[in-house]
């Protein structure tokens, strides 16, 4: 070192060890700049559920917009005598019946498609039948193994999908049959929601997602990412064309399911929407 030194060498040397390590620490930085996006390839029964629900939607789409573009040009709609006429009706209202669903806290209750059932699920786990409009329990759904947290009637089958933090859902004849379990979220489900053809169900969940399953295979479809906490809810535009997801990150999203794509993000909530 000391004959280094005299010959001057050694800043030299030094010089070289720096511009090294400054070259490594900028290719590390290089490095940790490169994003790649992140996507997961879709399955062929995806793809086809995307194609069978874009067809089914335009057609929906179409005709809603028709009725609205009649409406419009009705010279005789009067959309506040309308709204008048919807407010006057729901204060004539009255309690029609009072009934106890359970020993244990009801979470949740649908109507059949023709309105002569009533499906109620409850904290015990155990989901009841109802015949309307003499509220007399037909059926009792034993199969979860914990507290239910929601049931839902399809809107076009005599059939109901209940979910539970059991961490399934599952979909039920009315009479109590079991007709298949969906099963792959990691944590405990929240709300379910049939989509408009009754081909789809979705269902969200505290592990942070909301899934789309096909009834009749009972396969899993779509795993859907992008909240940042537990997904509380799921519902389905009546078109059929979009879903809309909220969660305790206090966002609402709507999503295309045509695409995939997210849709828009609603913003606004302090707390857990």
């Amino acid at each position: 070192m000391v004959r280094l030194e005299a010959e001057g060498k050694v800043d030299i040397l030094l010089r070289a060890q720096e511009d090294d390590q400054a070259a490594a620490g900028g290719a590390i930085e290089e490095e940790e700049q490169i994003q790649y996006p992140f996507f997961t390839e879709g399955t062929q029964e995806l793809l086809q559920a995307r194609v069978d629900i874009a067809q089914y939607s335009l057609a929906r789409a179409k005709a809603r917009i028709e009725r609205a573009k009649r409406r419009h040009a009705d010279p005789d709609e009067d959309p506040e005598a309308e709204a008048d006429l919807v407010v006057k009706q729901a204060g004539e209202f009255v309690l029609e019946c009072s009934e106890i669903g359970d020993d244990r806290p009801l979470s949740g209750c649908s109507f059949s498609r023709d309105a002569s059932m009533l499906a109620t699920s409850s904290w015990s786990g155990m989901i009841k039948v109802w015949s309307m409009p003499q509220i007399t329990k037909v059926a009792t759904l034993k199969g979860h193994t914990e507290r239910a947290t929601d049931v839902a009637f399809s809107p076009t089958d005599d059939c109901l999908a209940t979910a539970s933090a059991d961490k399934t859902a599952k979909l039920w004849k009315p009479d109590g049959s079991l007709l298949t379990s969906f099963d792959g979220h990691l944590d405990r489900l929240a709300r379910l929601a049939f989509h408009p053809s009754g081909k789809y169900l979705g269902t969200a969940s505290f592990d942070k997602t909301w899934r789309l399953w096909d009834l009749n295979t009972g396969k899993e479809l779509l795993l859907q990412e992008g909240h940042s906490r537990s997904v509380y809810g799921v519902s389905f535009h009546p078109d059929g064309s979009l879903a809309a997801s909220c969660g305790l990150d206090a966002y609402a999203r709507v999503w295309d399911l045509r695409s995939g794509r997210l849709f828009y993000t609603l913003k606004g909530h302090v707390k857990p929407s």
